[in-house]
C-alpha cells in the first residue's frame, strides 16, 4: 500500500486560477513536485519556487508516485489520463492519481477501472471554495475511491483544504460536488437578485450587506462574492464557462436518476445567456450582468 513520506515524488497537472495556488501549497510543504500544463508560461510561478517541468502527463507520471490533476473539462480529463501521452500510459504500479477537476461521475469510474487494470489507483476529489479557498488552503474536498487510498493521500490533501471528507467509492466525490454546485446555483441567483433589488430600491449596498450577511441569509457567497459585485469586479475565482459545465453534468445525472431540478435548470439557462453575452471567462458572480441586461432601468 502507498505510504506518503516527505520524500514521495509528487506530480501536478493544471496550473490555472485554482491549480496554481493548490500546487504551491505542496511545494511550501517541502515536497518535490513535477508539473505540466498545456501552456508552460502558466506554470512559471511554480517553476520559480522549485517545481520541475515535464513535457507531458506521461512524463509526470513516470517521475511521480502521487499525481494530482486540476484541469477544465471532462474532455481534458480524458485526454490527460487516457491519451497516448497520458498519465496512465506512464503510471507506475502502486502509484495514485487524484483528479480534483469537477467532472462526470461515470468518467471517474472509468478512470478508476482503467487505473486498476494497470496496477495503480485513482481518486476523484473535486473541491469547493474558489480562488479564495485555493489561496488560503481552506478548500472543501470531496473524495471518492478506495478508502485506504484516501487515507494514504490525506496528509497531502490537508495542505490544500480544511474540510476533507471521504464520500464513498469511485464517483462519489463527483456526485457530492454536484450537490455542492446545485446549492451554489440557487444561492448565486438569490444573492444577485437581492443586490439588484436593493440597488433599484435605492438602498446603500454596503449597509444592506451589513444587515443580512449575519442573519439567516448569511452564506459564503454573500461574504466573498457580493463585495466583488458591489465593486464591479467580475474577475474569475471560478469561470462561468466551468460552472455551466458543472450544472450541465448535474442536470444530466438528474435525468438519469429521473428527478426534476427545475431551480437548477432555470439558473443554468441564465448562465447560458451570460455565456452568449460574452461573459464566459468572468467569475460566476457575473450572473449579475445577465440579470441587469434583462432588467433594464
Amino acid at each position: 500500500m502507498l505510504t506518503v513520506t516527505p520524500s514521495t515524488p509528487i506530480g501536478w497537472i493544471g496550473t490555472g486560477v485554482m491549480g496554481q495556488p493548490m500546487c504551491a501549497h505542496l511545494l511550501a510543504g517541502g515536497y518535490r513536485v513535477t508539473v505540466h500544463t498545456r501552456t508552460k508560461a502558466k506554470a512559471e510561478a511554480l517553476l520559480q519556487i522549485g517545481a520541475q517541468w515535464a513535457d507531458s502527463p506521461r512524463e509526470v507520471a513516470e517521475q511521480s508516485q502521487v499525481v494530482f490533476t486540476m484541469v477544465g473539462f471532462p474532455t481534458d480529463v480524458h485526454e490527460v489520463y487516457l491519451g497516448p501521452a497520458g498519465l496512465l500510459a506512464g503510471a507506475k504500479p502502486g502509484s495514485l492519481c487524484v483528479d480534483m477537476t469537477t467532472t462526470r461521475p461515470n468518467l471517474a469510474m472509468t478512470l478508476y477501472n482503467a487505473a486498476r487494470d494497470r496496477g495503480c489507483r485513482t481518486l476523484d476529489a473535486p473541491v469547493s471554495g474558489g480562488d479564495v479557498g485555493a489561496r488560503q488552503a481552506t478548500l472543501s474536498i470531496m473524495v471518492g475511491g478506495d478508502g485506504d487510498a484516501f487515507t494514504a493521500v490525506l496528509p497531502l490533501l490537508k495542505l490544500m483544504g480544511r474540510n476533507i471528507v471521504y464520500q464513498g467509492p469511485a464517483g462519489a466525490g463527483q456526485h457530492a460536488k454536484m450537490c455542492n454546485q446545485i446549492v451554489i446555483a440557487g444561492t448565486m441567483i438569490g444573492v444577485c437578485e437581492s443586490l439588484l433589488y436593493a440597488y433599484r430600491a435605492g438602498l446603500d449596498l454596503e449597509s444592506l450587506l451589513q444587515s443580512i450577511r449575519s442573519g439567516a441569509a448569511g452564506c459564503w457567497t454573500l461574504d466573498n462574492l457580493a463585495p466583488r459585485i458591489i465593486d464591479r469586479n467580475f474577475d474569475p475565482g471560478f469561470f462561468i464557462d466551468h460552472f455551466v459545465k458543472d450544472m450541465g453534468i448535474a442536470l444530466d445525472e438528474a435525468r438519469r436518476m429521473n428527478i426534476a431540478l427545475p431551480g437548477l435548470a432555470l439558473v443554468h439557462q441564465l448562465y447560458v445567456a451570460a455565456q452568449a453575452q460574452g461573459q464566459g471567462q468572468k467569475g460566476t458572480h457575473a450572473l449579475m450582468l445577465a440579470l441587469e441586461r434583462i432588467s433594464p432601468a
